[in-house]
């Protein structure tokens, strides 16, 4: 901290060097009704509010609403009840001719977000943790990362365009506007300049639906003016998903029979393929504890003692290396996911539901909004506070 007059209400928590907790929550749409069931076990286990726990949480799209919510002091009930009873109302379809422009109105998730965050914007005082929202700027062609760091360059209240100025609701409501389903979001950031608004669409659409490897970059760069330090000891960084699945294309033996499937997918394709390589990007420089395998050849990248030989099944069994063993990686990783392949809902005890019908982001009834958060339930049970997360654990 180098200008401790800059944080008001939160200086005395981050004024002095301390081991720090991270939290980064995925984009999802309504399937972040099941990262909530997987946050709401890691509430449980550390026996208060995530807010009070984790010193920067980030989020994607969806993961930016839960990321909003924890970050101004609810709980992980509280938000799983908005969801609740506002799922269905966010995702309320437009008329068909409307339908040129966006399946679903902005009215009512804009309605509720300004219920839910009210006048706040950015400012120390409004939150009781940092922030990080993750937004693509279309004018400029590039993501816009929105931080609640009040010493970061675009943050100080000289500057006549600061960010901590922007409506909190809008941040999130920025993140959220995932294109074709529902508008963009126009942001003024200069008060009477309009040549400096700028049209935003939902960060999903960037590298960073999952937003674990940004956050640690924002955490820890000198350019980010933060530079919390490094180590296993002295920094945990927690990931959470909103379900995923790699999705089937065309067969070997008839490569060409689903070209047009193939096609449509492409842009579900990156993005599946961007939120595996950001995971992997933590695994690598990081230390997982935890985390579902990514592939034969890396498995799950947890440290395991003895030669890496022998069938799947033996490189699995191996012993980890013990956390109180420092491996000097720069810190301590989890990531929890629901895997929702048939596979996996089988393995959750979902075998009547599709894999099709769990991926849907955009279904949100009252009765698949209980579905997910069942299944979400049912994957929480991953959650070991005490085995992953070393030194941190309560």
């Amino acid at each position: 901290m180098k200008k401790p007059e800059l944080w008001g209400a939160l200086r005395a928590r981050y004024e002095s060097a301390a081991p720090r907790k991270l939290l980064a929550l995925d984009g999802g749409g309504i399937r972040g009704v099941m990262t909530l069931s997987i946050l709401k076990s890691i509430e449980t286990q550390v026996g208060k509010k995530l807010c009070d726990y984790f010193d920067y949480i980030a989020g994607t799209s969806t993961g930016a609403i839960i990321a909003a919510g924890l970050s101004i002091g609810k709980s992980v009930d509280e938000l799983i009840d908005f969801y609740r009873q506002t799922g269905s109302e966010m995702f309320q379809s437009t008329r068909y001719l409307a339908r040129l422009n966006s399946l679903y109105k902005n009215g009512p998730l804009q309605q509720k977000l300004q219920e839910v965050f009210g006048q706040r914007d950015l400012k120390p005082g409004n939150l009781k943790t940092l922030l990080l929202a993750i937004t693509q700027n279309v004018t400029t062609d590039s993501p816009w990362p929105i931080s609640s760091n009040p010493e970061a360059r675009y943050n100080l209240p000289d500057r006549d365009d600061c960010n901590l100025c922007i409506p909190l609701w809008q941040i999130v409501r920025a993140s959220t506007a995932a294109p074709i389903y529902f508008p963009p979001e126009v942001i003024r950031v200069h008060p009477t300049d309009d040549s400096r608004s700028f049209v935003f669409v939902d960060g999903g659409v960037t590298p960073y639906n999952n937003p674990a490897w940004v956050l640690f970059r924002f955490a820890t760069d000198p350019a980010y003016r933060l530079e919390w330090p490094t180590g296993e000891r002295n920094m945990l960084l927690v990931s959470v998903g909103t379900g995923a699945a790699a999705t089937e294309g065309a067969s070997a033996e008839d490569p060409t029979s689903n070209m047009l499937s193939t096609g449509l997918a492409v842009p579900g394709t990156l993005m599946y393929g961007a939120l595996v390589d950001q995971d992997m990007n933590c695994r690598a420089i990081g230390r997982c504890t935890y985390g579902e395998m990514i592939d034969r050849e890396v498995l799950d990248m947890v440290p395991r003692i003895g030669p890496d030989e022998g069938k799947l099944e033996q490189r699995l069994a191996r012993p980890r290396v013990p956390l109180d063993q420092d491996l000097g990686r720069s810190f301590l990783y989890a990531r929890y996911n629901v895997d929702l392949s048939r596979k996996g809902l089988d393995a959750l005890g979902f075998p009547n539901v599709t894999a099709e019908t769990a991926r849907k982001m955009d279904k949100a009834d009252r009765e698949h909004i209980e579905l997910l958060v069942k299944i979400g339930a049912a994957a929480a049970k991953q959650v070991n506070v005490k085995e992953h997360f070393g030194s941190f654990a309560p």
